[in-house]
């Protein structure tokens, strides 16, 4: 189906070729140099699409995203950008936009994303898209960290979710940052200058917690001496995040089923229910949908708790982002090192990004400040490292370059296999693939005599996303 496209960039090269791009596709494109140009055309044009860059030199991407959306426009829109950051991802998708794209990107990666915001449109014109402008930012690209795909998709779903007071569930290992997401939603939200309460519910004992929650009145049982507002008072206007949520008893879950139903709680002991005003963010780091299976977890509060999902992905599934942790946390550290700020050599960073980092960022965090604390000089080199990364990496031995796929396959995936828990194993499928990945590339790439075009089409994925892995995991031909 044909459609008025708007493209707005102060790069006349690039308006060029999206234009030639998408007028292929069928679709009629106007093209616009700068943020003023391209509001006008939309005041006196009804487009189905816009492709907005984010730097332009009069006004930015976003601004007029905004007053587009202020005006009511009928338009989707995609930001693209040449910085790849959280703050850009959840500002354009907080600012109402359909999606945004990274500069350098496909033609086909546009023309996907031209088709599929083309489609959701009209159901898209009719949700509310103004952005809440919180009062108080969370410092986005400072605690949340990473460039990854996996992360990306985070950042969007938190813009998303920031305008409204659905409830949220965060599912993710120990040590891959909750309590991070649930704040960076937080702060970025309408509520932003309200309380952000968090409760651990497995560091509690069962029988305070749900004093802890909803509070009790002066001698409600022994050594309440006193009345005491509970959790959900304390966040009255603002955020309560209930973290581990999976371990709390199930007497415990119908209160907290009731509260979530019924927008109201009961002190313990209390005679009169409390009207509360509290949007829920919960996380947990076990499977809750098997646990409602097992009987352990409620299922009503399952679906209450489960309106929107965030899956935070392990470290060892993200480890092109484990260089710009590593950065920061030697940044933050540095004033605790008497030699100032540290640096760590290449085969040391080899060493972090090999690790499978069970613990995730904040066993990372802890390893880099430990590291900081205790090397003696400005460098940190490898044998500074904990003895356990430095012997994971020596018992993994040969190579994968010098192996050929069937070796690996041999050698690496038997044992491991023979030696796997079936009861207590998941994700085996991730962490082998990402341990065969580089070498399966490079195969391929030698088959197809290094046509990336033809390589990315036996591998099925796109020539952009080859070019990334190709850069991460660098692969590069050999000189004959």
């Amino acid at each position: 189906m044909s459609e008025k496209i708007l493209v707005v960039d102060d790069d006349e090269s690039l308006r060029w070729v999206l234009k030639k791009a998408l007028e292929k596709t069928g679709h009629k494109v106007t093209t616009a140099s700068n943020g003023k140009e391209g509001l006008s055309y939309l005041s006196r044009g009804q487009f189905g699409l816009a492709f907005v860059d984010i730097m332009m030199p009069d006004i930015s991407g976003l601004e007029l995203l905004q007053t587009a959306k202020e005006k009511r426009f009928d338009t989707s829109f995609v930001i693209m950008t040449a910085q790849n950051t959280m703050k850009n991802a959840v500002e354009a998708m907080k600012a109402g936009a359909y999606d945004y794209i990274t500069k350098p990107f496909d033609i086909e990666e546009v023309e996907v994303i031209a088709r599929k915001a083309l489609e959701s449109r009209d159901i898209t014109s009719k949700v509310s898209q103004q952005a809440e402008e919180p009062h108080k930012k969370y410092e986005v690209g400072r605690e949340l960290l990473g460039k990854s795909p996996p992360m990306q998709k985070v950042y969007k779903t938190i813009g998303k979710v920031s305008r409204s007071a659905v409830t949220v569930l965060i599912q993710g290992e120990s040590g891959t940052g909750k309590e991070l997401i649930a704040k960076a939603i937080h702060y970025n939200s309408n509520r932003a200058q309200m309380p952000f309460v968090a409760v651990n519910s497995a560091a509690i004992p069962k029988d305070l917690l749900e004093s802890e929650l909803f509070g009790h009145e002066k001698g409600s049982f022994t050594g309440a001496t006193e009345r005491k507002p509970g959790k959900f008072e304390l966040a009255q206007g603002g955020t309560l995040f209930l973290d581990e949520i999976g371990d709390m008893g199930q007497d415990l879950q119908m209160k907290l089923l009731r509260a979530l139903q019924e927008r109201e709680i009961d002190r313990v002991g209390g005679k009169a229910p409390i009207d509360i005003n509290v949007r829920v963010i919960a996380a947990t780091n076990k499977d809750l949908s098997k646990s409602v299976s097992e009987g352990t977890f409620r299922e009503d509060l399952y679906y209450r708790l489960n309106v929107v999902n965030i899956k935070l992905p392990p470290l060892r599934h993200r480890k092109e982002d484990i260089p710009i942790l590593v950065d920061c946390f030697l940044h933050r550290f540095s004033d605790e090192s008497v030699t100032g700020r540290k640096y760590i050599t290449d085969d040391g960073m080899k060493l972090l990004t090999d690790h499978s980092w069970p613990g995730n960022v904040r066993e990372l965090e802890n390893t880099i400040r430990r590291m900081v604390v205790l090397s003696t000089s400005a460098t940190i080199l490898p044998e500074d490292f904990p003895s356990k990364i430095r012997e994971a990496s020596s018992k993994r031995g040969e190579k994968f370059d010098d192996m050929s796929l069937e070796e690996i396959m041999k050698i690496k995936l038997a044992p491991l296999i023979s030696s796997v828990d079936l009861e207590n194993t998941e994700g085996l499928y991730s962490i082998v693939l990402t341990q065969m990945e580089r070498p399966l590339i490079k195969l391929v790439l030698d088959r197809c005599r290094w046509n990336q075009i033809k390589a990315s089409k036996v591998l099925g994925i796109n020539r952009n996303t080859l070019k990334k892995k190709m850069t991460i995991l660098e692969i590069t031909k050999e000189k004959k």
